[in-house]
């Protein structure tokens, strides 16, 4: 198994009470230091401008990259970035490249993406929900466009929708986007009947759900559509800000939810896609849950 990561990641400060802060990826790196020390850790590259452009317009790559300013820039209300946002982005995004690569060339079954910004709420036209490029899309894309891929699945527990995500493949049969979160809860999308081109695939679970519906909801009616679909590989959208202790939501799931998920997949990943997982973190705002989800995360990756 590999994890890529970058301390460029680690320099996109959106300020001191913003959520998408960086001690999140600080306590994720410290666990898995701790816990997975001896996995083949790999720093993430620079993703290219045209591994950005498979899924983004140029107004968002001029709106991320071109513009000079010091300080603070706000995108939107939620999302910040600093000069050195820039970097972090483009690392977060290479990094999901690269570990589609590696998984297809065969230099690992699994890999998880330890970085940020997150992504999956980030459309092709616009920065939005804390995310400036949708780093998951973007590694979609690329198994599509250079390993010539017929089906992959992109599985999302974060408990925000990942708008993102669904409308850059809204209409593409060649991924599928599998999601479960909180009803009532921004960005306030992916009903059950937003089904894209028989692609899209979302299941609300209402405020205080726990990991009883959460499990029997992947069990009954996700995991089935993902088996069906046979996705040649698979990519997780994985967010940890279910967790009961998370303040940005109210569901109340627990950190084996998140590992038993996990399992889950990996079982459709060998049956379908010869074990090959990619994984890159997205939200999880608790420092001590994201730490503990992490690592259960990778425990099962792994």
């Amino acid at each position: 198994m590999i994890i890529y990561t970058h301390p460029a990641c680690l320099s996109h400060d959106p300020g001191p009470e913003h959520p998408e802060r960086p001690a999140r990826l600080e306590v994720v790196l410290e666990v898995l230091r701790r816990d997975h020390g001896d996995l083949d850790w790999r720093e993430a590259p620079l993703a290219k401008l045209g591994d950005l452009r498979r899924v983004h317009d140029e107004a968002l790559l001029r709106e991320v990259l071109d513009v000079d300013f010091e300080g603070h820039r706000m995108l939107d209300p939620d999302t910040v970035m600093v000069p050195a946002s820039r970097a972090a982005a483009l690392r977060a995004a290479g990094a999901g490249i690269a570990a589609v690569d590696a998984v297809m060339h065969g230099d690992a079954g699994t890999v998880f993406c330890a970085v940020r910004p997150p992504g999956h709420h980030a459309t092709a036209g616009a920065a939005m929900g804390f995310c400036l490029f949708n780093n998951v899309a973007i590694a979609a894309a690329h198994a599509l466009d250079r390993h010539g891929l017929e089906r992959v699945a992109i599985v999302d527990f974060d408990v925000h929708h990942g708008n993102g995500t669904q409308a850059i493949f809204y209409n593409d049969p060649r991924v599928a986007y599998f999601s479960t979160h909180e009803s009532g809860l921004f960005p306030y999308s992916g009903a059950p009947y937003e089904r894209g081109a028989g692609n899209v695939f979302n299941a609300l679970l209402p405020p205080g759900s726990g990991g009883f519906r959460f499990q029997n909801t992947w069990a009954d009616q996700m995991l089935p559509a993902v088996d069906e679909f046979r996705p040649q590989l698979l990519l997780i959208s994985a967010g940890f800000d279910a967790h009961m202790r998370d303040p940005l939501a109210d569901l109340m799931l627990e950190t084996e939810d998140f590992g038993w998920l996990t399992r889950q997949l990996r079982q459709l990943a060998r049956r379908h896609a010869d074990g090959r997982v990619v994984s890159m973190l997205e939200g999880g705002y608790d420092l001590e849950a994201l730490k503990e989800c992490a690592s259960a995360h990778v425990d099962e990756l792994r």
